[in-house]
């Protein structure tokens, strides 16, 4: 029975979940899926366009239920909050996305939610998209620094002593600040998560401000 898209880039999930981006292979795909390499190519040129698809799939449940009148910082949070949960629920999730160009229904209907708030805020179409990018980048990297930490798991005592004790010394701003940065736990990446976006959403208020106050 011929192999079908959709059933190829599931199977591409879970094996990324066992092996991470870096042991994902076509050829072990083809295997997972009991089938010869080649047979890939009549869905996917290579590799890349493989991870564009996933990329697109990843967002599948992103900005899907965005209520009517909702305030624009409130919706920003909302799209925020489901892509890092979209990034997260893959092993190297973020990394997936990250380099991916792709035109996919699930990429433009998360850029368009994204773009609107920005209008809904006051922006023109044109700075409102671009501020999308800006928080779609401020998630992905902020996802790529939480999946790669259990890394550092079996260091991590290690790492926050020399932390100390090189802050204590040298550096007395992040001494002063220790204790805002030593902790490592779900809670406070959540709130670190939405601490960022607040920064950002000011960047854009300020600056709309300061172009409505120009034009008049």
């Amino acid at each position: 029975m011929a192999i079908q898209r959709d059933q190829i880039i599931q199977t591409a999930f879970r094996l990324l979940d066992e092996e991470g981006l870096d042991g994902m292979t076509l050829r072990k795909l083809a295997c997972g899926l009991g089938v010869r390499a080649p047979s890939l190519y009549w869905h996917f040129k290579g590799k890349r366009a493989l991870l564009d698809a996933m990329a697109d799939a990843l967002l599948a449940d992103v900005a899907l239920a965005i209520p009517p009148g909702q305030p624009w910082r409130a919706t920003l949070h909302q799209v925020a909050a489901e892509l890092r949960r979209a990034f997260k629920r893959r092993r190297d999730g973020a990394r997936v996305y990250a380099g991916s160009y792709v035109a996919g229904t699930h990429v433009l209907r998360t850029g368009e939610a994204l773009t609107r708030a920005f209008v809904d805020a006051g922006a023109i179409p044109a700075f409102a998209a671009g501020a999308g990018l800006h928080v779609m980048y401020y998630v992905l990297g902020f996802v790529i620094e939480e999946q790669a930490l259990p890394a550092y798991a079996d260091e991590a005592e290690q790492i926050r002593s020399a932390f100390l004790e090189m802050a204590r010394a040298q550096f007395p701003c992040l001494w002063a600040a220790r204790n805002a940065l030593v902790e490592l736990d779900e809670p406070t990446f959540d709130a670190r998560f939405r601490e960022g976006l607040e920064l950002l959403f000011d960047g854009v208020e300020l600056r709309l401000a300061r172009a409505a106050g120009g034009a008049g």
